[in-house]
């Protein structure tokens, strides 16, 4: 079986333009490969650019150079090369992203962001709302907060209601920035029973755990950067 993930010779450095053009490398012919079914926890010190790596993979970040290739459908792309419009179509199909922040369009019924993945998949939208609310329900967001707009929500509730959207489609890569680190214990395990299943039904998963307990939980290995 061919991995879901290749990072080959990655090299992403940041130009503070305000500062007279410093350059500050974050890391430097980095590579990296995930199988399917498979949970790699990014590890080492804040600053050494575990989540730039992330941003990198989703291409949210454009490397300086080296290739990110991602299992897209039938064939490899390179989330570094590729075009927007291909870019976009594998954020849809292929890669779910669980950052630490909620954005979303105002006004919105958090019912509806939730669902929003399988729907632009063509799922119908009765079958698209009932998974959301098995989700929301799974992750203790209360029924009468379903219809509101998530803005006001506390920073937990806005990562439950985060992670069920990235957790609704059945993503073949997905991607976790700090998924656990504003939920409570019970909410957190719950959290890690979806990475679980994730994994069981074949998903490789590059994710940065704040708390080790829940690392040790999901990860298969360990990729220490800064070394």
């Amino acid at each position: 079986m061919d991995p879901a993930i290749r990072v080959c010779d990655l090299t992403k450095s940041f130009t503070l333009h305000v500062q007279g053009g410093v350059t500050i490398p974050v890391f430097t012919k980095l590579g990296l490969v995930v199988e399917p079914g498979e949970c790699v926890a990014l590890t080492g010190p804040s600053g050494v650019g575990k989540s730039t790596l992330l941003r990198v993979l989703y291409a949210n970040y454009k490397a300086d150079s080296g290739q990110i290739l991602v299992r897209h459908l039938d064939r490899w792309v390179d989330m570094g090369r590729a075009r927007e419009q291909e870019i976009l179509e594998v954020r849809k199909r292929t890669i779910g992203f669980v950052s630490q922040f909620l954005r979303v369009v105002p006004r919105v019924p958090c019912l509806d962001i939730v669902s929003e993945p399988l729907r632009s998949l063509g799922v119908g939208a009765e079958e698209a709302k009932r998974k959301a609310e098995i989700l929301l329900d799974l992750l203790r967001i209360p029924k009468r907060l379903w219809s509101i707009a998530p803005a006001t929500f506390s920073g937990g509730e806005q990562q439950r209601i985060n992670i069920a959207r990235s957790f609704a489609a059945d993503y073949p890569i997905m991607l976790l920035d700090e998924p656990t680190a504003s939920l409570d214990a019970r909410n957190g395990a719950t959290v890690t029973q979806l990475i679980r299943d994730a994994k069981q039904r074949g998903a490789a998963i590059v994710g940065i755990f704040h708390d080790e307990e829940d690392c040790q939980a999901v990860a298969d290995r360990t990729f220490e950067m800064g070394l």
